[in-house]
């Protein structure tokens, strides 16, 4: 898989990108992400990319032009490279909530272009344009798309053959299987802090176990629901 990111401030994503897991798989070429800095496709001396908006109102808008080159340049690379066209995504406050069935999706292309909003967003016709989708991280409201976008490519990333050690690592997690949350889990020692791990997780029964964690992670899939 292949992802490119389009943003102000491609040093803070690679940076992130560059570490923990989604850094140990880059080096291994298991999956490749890309950062581009919008103002590079600027054809302002100065490199601005930001102008007021029409019909006035606080802050500035990001323009059209160089988010389209900047995406243009990267579909054009892909071409030469027969690489499949990629799916366009805006990280949007307005976009479709995302959710793991989403990631499960992204996850299966093959190539992905995650914008990133900043300032007020960007020229609506830019969006009409050229985006596919718009995606939002939840109902709150960041400084710019650069975080969303690092946790969609994060998600993306670890569903990627290899890149976690085990499919189990995943498939038994938060969400992934009909939105039930993981039970509660324990590591040494027995006890801390007065608190003991609960005795069946060390009785060696392993069908006990198992039904204990199916029923945990129930139990909390309900009472997270009932917080909503």
């Amino acid at each position: 898989m292949r992802i490119d990111i389009a943003t102000l401030f491609p040093d803070m994503c690679n940076l992130v990108l560059s570490e923990s897991i989604i850094g140990r798989a880059r080096e291994k070429n298991l999956i490749e992400i890309n950062c581009h800095n919008i103002r590079d496709f600027s054809d302002d001396k100065h490199k601005r990319v930001d102008d007021y908006p029409y019909g006035g109102g606080k802050g500035m808008l990001i323009k059209a032009e160089p988010v389209y080159r900047c995406v243009k340049y990267i579909c054009e690379f892909l071409k030469l490279k027969n690489k499949i066209k990629p799916r366009i995504i805006y990280l949007s406050a307005q976009g479709k909530r995302l959710t793991q069935s989403k990631i499960k999706e992204l996850a299966s292309l093959e190539n992905i272009i995650l914008i990133c909003g900043h300032y007020e967003g960007i020229d609506q016709r830019l969006i009409d344009e050229i985006v596919d989708e718009e995606i939002s991280i939840g109902d709150y409201v960041v400084t710019g798309g650069e975080l969303p976008a690092l946790i969609l490519a994060d998600a993306v990333c670890r569903l990627q053959p290899g890149v976690l050690s085990d499919q189990e690592c995943f498939m038994s997690e938060s969400h992934y299987c009909d939105g039930v949350l993981e039970y509660p889990q324990y590591t040494r020692p027995y006890e801390w802090m007065g608190r003991k791990v609960p005795e069946v997780l060390i009785s060696g029964h392993h069908a006990n176990i198992k039904k204990w964690q199916e029923e945990k992670s129930l139990e909390k899939t309900k009472y997270v629901k009932q917080q909503d």
